[in-house]
């Protein structure tokens, strides 16, 4: 699945544009739009947190700190007790470091605005709509020439994996 971005200069466009999508078989959880904060979307399925915020590369970060201070302190504990000690007190220190990382990572990736989206910041400020697609790799030459082929209006803006590359 790649994600493809569209913006929409009005709601209009935007409706028109999610019919279509409709038309071919794509279902509304696979639609997400952006929009001006306070701007009505009459229907339409507004982006979630996780596509409008840093969260998941955030939580990423937060477990991978948090497991890594974990190790160090479990280690450094170990060095310092004396005596030996089975894994099992290691792996606790690990695991509770990596849960403290990631709700540390969760909570501040929730507080800052989605880094690939930054750059559609000002149109959509203007009043335009982004509009978000999740299809398959194989559909996305079709719906892209679809869409710019009936609203030449709306401007394909690219297209990326939904998923980090790390995951790919």
């Amino acid at each position: 699945m790649r994600r493809i971005y569209f913006l929409a200069p009005n709601i209009e466009t935007t409706h028109k544009i999610v019919e279509e999508l409709h038309s071919e078989g794509i279902e509304d959880r696979h639609i997400h739009i952006l929009a001006k904060r306070d701007t009505p979307l009459e229907g339409l399925h507004e982006a979630g947190v996780t596509i409008k915020t840093d969260f998941i590369p955030a939580v990423e970060r937060g477990i991978a700190l948090g497991g890594t201070t974990g190790l160090l302190a479990g280690l450094i504990g170990l060095r310092f007790a004396g005596f030996i000690i089975a894994g099992g007190p290691l792996l606790g220190v690990i695991l509770a470091g990596a849960t403290i990382g990631t709700l540390a990572g969760g909570l501040s990736g929730m507080n800052s605005g989605n880094s690939r989206l930054k750059k559609f910041e000002e149109a959509i400020e203007q009043g335009e709509l982004l509009v978000l697609v999740d299809i398959p790799r194989d559909r996305i030459e079709t719906i892209s020439r679809l869409i710019i082929k009936h609203h030449p209006e709306a401007e394909f803006e690219g297209l990326e994996p939904i998923l980090p590359p790390s995951y790919q």
